[in-house]
């Protein structure tokens, strides 16, 4: 049989993240975001999830293509825009919409010969300092491109640095105002964070929001606020069963480096996950797990292939026991991902497309 490790990924809570974040922001459109394969969710597995979405945000190329061979014929975002100018080549022919961010992408519109002009999103740096014209360089870029006849429609975007803090977005949202003003198009402003704490604001919500991250289940601005808060339910579940059980004595060490050391008797569970599954090695003692269904804990550290949990509280666990590293047990029980990830110092974002290609995967509505 085959290593007793699956994750799941829920096409009815990818439907329902999604419909979370157009009540946030009504009347507006709403880009799924499926960049890096969905979070690690895999394109073709979430589609069916995300169709009911306005259009698809992405950065790469082949995953564009693989949007359109699952048959969808509404708008594609390429969020970095092209690369090179053979891009705009493979624009033209699966009629894909592209980001505009920097002189050079001008430049390599101007020379692309094509029949069907193309609908661009012209980028503002409007203070993330990644992408995009600065405020003082907006307008001329959009004459460049306005006199283009490779161009269509001009819609206009920026990236907020912090709309999931105490910063907020008002700095960023003031100089993209300023410097749009009286500037035709669409406007595509929020991510996953502005859209669910500050779309409230018309010109926020704008024309299309591009929520991500909250889609699959994460919130944007944990610790403050949890998936449950926001309403959010896990689209993916990372499950494992125990395939040995240890009885420790007081002074027994576990794992590599000997990092945990009972302090008196007790049962741990080996759990069939490793990091080379895409669980963080770096997870210390204590990370939050569910035992069928119930909290419980990790001691020691994460090996390649195993891990280990205090089977203390659980007399009835043993092997086949499931284990839920994230996501929703078979009993219902939720384990967040952020709460993994915030053991782990890092974000939900990560321990999603880390997800291993050794991890068979399974599709659950």
């Amino acid at each position: 049989m085959p290593r007793p490790i699956q994750a799941t990924i829920h096409t009815a809570a990818l439907r329902h993240n999604l419909g979370v974040a157009r009540q946030a922001a009504p009347d507006a459109q709403a880009w799924a975001v499926v960049k890096a394969n969905a979070y690690g969710h895999g394109i073709e597995r979430v589609f069916e999830g995300l169709r009911g979405a306005d259009g698809f945000a992405l950065l790469d190329l082949a995953e564009a293509e693989r949007v359109r061979a699952l048959g969808w014929r509404g708008p594609i975002l390429l969020l970095e825009g092209a690369f090179e100018a053979r891009d705009l080549e493979l624009c033209s022919r699966l009629h894909l919409w592209h980001t505009v961010h920097c002189d050079e992408q001008i430049d390599m519109l101007a020379l692309h010969k094509t029949h069907e002009p193309h609908r661009v999103f012209l980028k503002m740096n409007s203070g993330m300092n990644r992408l995009g014209f600065s405020p003082q360089r907006f307008r001329s870029a959009w004459t460049r491109l306005n006199a283009l006849p490779q161009v269509d429609e001009i819609s206009l975007m920026t990236h907020f640095s912090d709309a999931d803090g105490p910063k907020g977005i008002a700095e960023q949202m003031a100089r993209f105002e300023e410097a749009t003003r009286d500037l035709p198009g669409e406007r595509s402003v929020s991510n996953s964070a502005a859209t669910l704490r500050h779309a409230q604001d018309a010109a926020v919500k704008a024309d299309w929001i591009r929520p991500g991250i909250a889609v699959y289940g994460s919130a944007p601005d944990f610790p403050e606020h949890s998936a449950a808060h926001w309403g959010l339910r896990p689209a993916m579940s990372l499950n494992a069963r125990i395939i040995a059980v240890q009885d420790l004595q007081a002074g027994d060490s576990v794992g590599y480096g000997s990092s945990f050391v009972a302090d008196g008797p007790m049962r741990i569970g080996v759990v069939a996950c490793g990091y080379a599954d895409g669980y963080p090695r770096v997870c210390p003692t204590g990370t939050p797990v569910l035992v069928d269904g119930a909290r419980g804990r990790t001691v020691g550290r994460v090996s390649m292939d195993m891990l280990t949990v205090d089977l203390s509280s659980f007399p009835q666990a043993g092997v086949g026991s499931t284990v839920t590293l994230w996501g929703q047990s078979a009993q219902g029980a939720v384990l967040g991902i952020d709460e993994v990830a915030q053991a782990a110092g890092t974000v939900g974002y990560e321990l999603m497309c880390a997800l291993a290609p050794r991890v068979p995967v399974v599709l659950e509505d």
